[in-house]
């Protein structure tokens, strides 16, 4: 049901837009405040039980909005949602590193990162194109039934997955490499390499990781939004940049994937490109160059998919282990709520007749 939820809800349940716009919105918010709470309810009782937790909350909320018919019962069934996506948010990541760590090869996290996230973009395109496909033939209680099915495999999938011993960054390093590294690092690479934190989960090289990707975030989706409202644009075409945008993303996870293991300073520099896609966007408006919204949406979109899963693997590198999934879910709410700014800041701008 992914892309069709607004049709079917104004459509086929006849809600109002702006209902549904103020319901979606409140989900948002309810994510933005849960992320950090669940994230510390996955450090202390396993990442493992707050993956199946969030699943099997998921596998409720899908229910619940499959048979909403009314202004409570859809707003109800959008809160178990945005519980479910708190509960997964953050445990994944932990889970995960824990078992790279407890495996002897935390090394192969940002690889395994990237391709997974690259992957589910790429799927979210397939699905999308898919369920559009189920509705056109067999209508959309088979695309809720498709729905259903696929959140109660993930919570199949959660119950099958095992909570690795716990152990830290540091612990693991001084077993792996027992004698002195024989040669010398320079003071300036040693201040960029990942450390275990051994303090309060947040901190300024926490914040240094959270804000290039989440400001990068912030101008990707205002693009984003921007190239689809210009009111030039076919349905067709909106479509069609969506999937470009989202298979473009997932080409520079995938990149991710190659890049050697960076400290802080690439993240900076991989924001910086993206002010300056910015800049040439507004140079090419300014200008009145066709395209130049959409090169900024793609290019920008590239830089995102890159950023993320380098930001997950430093981000589990200088955690300690008992916060992994509190900082990863801290990550997660800093980008939701730079977004929802810069989406905001955007509607206000076209609503007041702003070039596109």
């Amino acid at each position: 049901m992914h892309g069709l939820f607004l049709v079917w809800l104004v459509g086929e349940r006849g809600f109002s837009p702006a209902l549904v716009a103020t319901i979606l919105a409140a989900g948002d918010l309810a994510i933005f405040a849960l992320e950090v709470p669940t994230g510390w309810a996955a450090d202390r009782l396993g990442h493992r039980a707050s993956l199946i937790a969030g699943s099997l909350v998921q596998v409720c909320g899908m229910l619940a909005l499959w048979f909403a018919s009314s202004a409570a019962s859809l707003l109800t069934a959008t809160l178990l949602v945005a519980l479910g996506d708190a509960f997964r948010s953050g445990a994944d990541q932990a889970l995960v590193y824990r078992t790279c760590v407890a495996l002897g090869c935390e090394g192969a996290f940002q690889s395994i990162e990237a391709r997974t996230r690259a992957g589910g973009l790429v799927a979210l395109v397939a699905l999308l194109i898919a369920g559009g496909g189920i509705v056109a033939r067999f209508g959309y209680d088979a695309a809720w039934l498709a729905e259903v099915t696929l959140s109660a495999m993930g919570a199949v999938l959660a119950c099958a997955m095992v909570e690795p011993p716990g152990s830290t960054f540091a612990e693991t390093v001084s077993e792996t490499f027992p004698e002195p590294v024989s040669e010398p690092v320079s003071e300036a690479s040693a201040a960029d390499m990942p450390r275990a934190a051994t303090g309060p989960f947040f901190g300024r090289r926490i914040l240094s990781l959270v804000v290039p990707a989440a400001a990068l975030g912030a101008m990707a989706n205002a693009a984003a939004f921007l190239a689809q409202t210009t009111g030039q644009s076919e349905a067709a075409g909106v479509t069609l940049l969506v999937a470009v945008i989202t298979l473009v993303e997932a080409a520079g996870a995938s990149l991710a994937g190659r890049v050697p293991r960076q400290g802080a300073r690439i993240h900076g520099l991989l924001a910086a490109a993206g002010v300056a896609i910015v800049a040439l966007s507004c140079a090419a408006e300014a200008l009145a160059v066709p395209g130049g919204l959409a090169f900024a949406a793609v290019g920008l979109a590239f830089l995102l998919g890159v950023i993320h899963p380098l930001r997950a693997a430093a981000l589990q590198e200088a955690a300690a282990d008992g916060v992994r999934a509190r900082v990863a879910s801290l990550a997660s709410a800093c980008d939701m709520a730079c977004s929802t700014l810069s989406l905001l800041a955007s509607g206000a701008w076209r609503s007041r007749g702003g070039r596109g």
